[in-house]
């Protein structure tokens, strides 16, 4: 495969950098087939060694989300969404970095999202690694790193304020000012 055209390379920069978290959902229903094609894309995540240590519990019944929504009270954006996603880990099978891993697909997953017209939030979940097992029966050795809300954008957030280069990127060694 080829590099891509510049012309290219400057709407894939400008598909990154306008992914938003979404908070707030229209109520249409989003389509099962939309959201396995998100999945499909979110098996290709890079992992340690290939393990592919993750699993992808699709949260659509009612009664389940509300429990999800009262883990903390920034879980509320899944109340509105249409569905969720835990997005689990085998800690047994990838010890050493199944949250970086899974880290990894949960990012696919928004991206996948992004591209399919569809707005996402990553709810953080890993205090409450327990009741979320609980909550969709996963087993313990099943690590929940991420617990997205997923569904038709209702809102269109602009930018948020980020740290400059100068701030967090060095040259060779911490401290060293990248020119």
């Amino acid at each position: 495969m080829s590099a891509p055209s510049a012309v290219n390379r400057d709407a894939l920069i400008g598909f990154l950098l306008g992914r938003r978290s979404i908070r707030r959902f229209r109520k249409e229903l989003v389509p099962m087939e939309l959201v396995k094609s998100v999945l499909d894309v979110a098996r290709f995540a890079p992992s340690a060694g290939n393990r592919q240590p993750w699993v992808f519990i699709v949260v659509t019944d009612p009664e389940i989300k509300s429990k999800l929504v009262k883990i903390h009270r920034w879980a509320y954006p899944l109340e509105e969404a249409p569905l969720g996603i835990v997005v689990a880990c085998n800690k047994d099978v990838s010890p050493d970095s199944y949250m970086v891993d899974c880290a990894n697909a949960a990012m696919y997953i928004m991206l996948a999202a992004h591209a399919l017209g569809l707005g996402t939030v990553w709810i953080q979940s890993l205090r409450n690694v327990e009741d979320i097992q609980k909550i969709v029966k996963l087993p313990s050795n099943y690590i929940p790193v991420a617990l997205l809300a997923m569904g038709y954008p209702n809102e269109s957030p602009t930018p948020k304020p980020r740290k400059s280069l100068e701030e967090i990127a060095y040259l060779n060694t911490f401290g060293n000012t990248l020119k």
